[in-house]
């Protein structure tokens, strides 16, 4: 069981040393992956723990002005992926103001030699860190000679010649190219939640549909879409799934909704991931509600479809 931990004060919580890797880890891609496990490999190597670690919220949501930017990964799949990864040690720091005007070399003093008594430290390409991004690579080496830890950077990773990045997979899912999303990330795109109980008007209108909350983040893509959703049955059930704000029905807060085919039972509270396949088109709003119940099964008619033809992945 991975050890998780948010605040930088207190004292060492790996005496005997630790590697350490530090990134946002929005996405898991395969990147954030390739640098996890080289992490998890060297700390095996030495025989300590190997700690990922990382921010809540994220420093780009912290410092964005206005809406917050597109989120890849809610923090619980975060901390999951990256203890399948490996990972002994999380952190997912408080990113406040406080974290956001400490030097980088109070932060390599007080974080990862103070409170983790980093043994190395592994970094992605460009890394930076500290008030006004003011660490790099350099400044890590430099203050690891004084410190007695080695720092690294591991060789970018690049898919069609280019450097596999949260950035391209945004961009990819905000073009409803799935199937580059997965080939970036190493795995289908999905999404996993609580199901909670919403309005209920998919069930008057002959659609009931299990609805997932966005943790208040900002999705990166929004529509309808043909999905698998695992964590009902043994294997992957067929849906089609609406993700937005519900404009029909003048809805504010981001809504994951997913109407199972031939299926009915009580999902309430059952964690669950749907697993997008395809985009059918973007969320829309329409006159009247039978304006809407009518597209909806379009909409269900075509998913189906996609979805006959579409095998049935895993999550991982």
């Amino acid at each position: 069981m991975s050890r998780l931990f948010r605040d930088v004060d207190g004292g060492s919580l790996y005496p005997q040393g630790s590697v350490v890797c530090i990134g946002a880890f929005d996405g898991l891609h395969l990147g954030h992956r390739a640098l996890v496990r080289h992490a998890a490999s060297r700390a095996r190597a030495l025989g300590v723990a190997a700690v990922a670690l990382s921010f809540e919220p994220l420093p780009r949501e912290f410092f964005a002005a206005g809406a917050a930017p597109p989120r890849l990964t809610l923090p619980r799949a975060r901390i999951e992926g990256l203890r399948d990864l490996g990972a002994d040690g999380i952190g997912l720091l408080r990113f406040d103001v406080r974290l956001a005007s400490m030097s980088a070399e109070n932060f390599v003093r007080d974080v990862l030699v103070g409170r983790l008594s980093a043994r190395e430290v592994w970094v992605g390409p460009e890394f930076r860190f500290g008030r006004k991004r003011g660490g790099d690579m350099a400044t890590l080496r430099r203050l690891g000679t004084h410190l007695d830890f080695e720092a690294g950077e591991i060789e970018p990773v690049a898919l069609d010649g280019e450097r596999v990045s949260s950035t391209r997979i945004r961009n990819a899912l905000g073009d409803g190219d799935f199937r580059l999303a997965s080939r970036l990330l190493g795995r289908p795109y999905a999404i996993a939640g609580h199901v909670v109980r919403g309005a209920q008007l998919g069930r008057t209108l002959g659609f009931p549909t299990a609805n997932l909350r966005f943790g208040g983040k900002t999705p990166a893509f929004t529509g309808i879409h043909a999905a698998w959703v695992h964590g009902v049955g043994k294997t992957p059930i067929a849906a089609v799934t609406s993700f937005g704000t519900r404009p029909t029905v003048d809805g504010v807060e981001p809504l994951l909704e997913a109407h199972l085919f031939d299926f009915d039972g009580d999902l309430y509270g059952r964690r669950i991931e749907v697993e997008f396949v395809a985009k059918l088109r973007d969320e829309e709003k329409f006159p009247d509600l039978q304006s809407l119940v009518a597209q909806m099964h379009k909409d269900a008619a075509q998913a189906r479809a996609i979805l006959q033809q579409a095998p049935k992945q895993a999550y991982a």
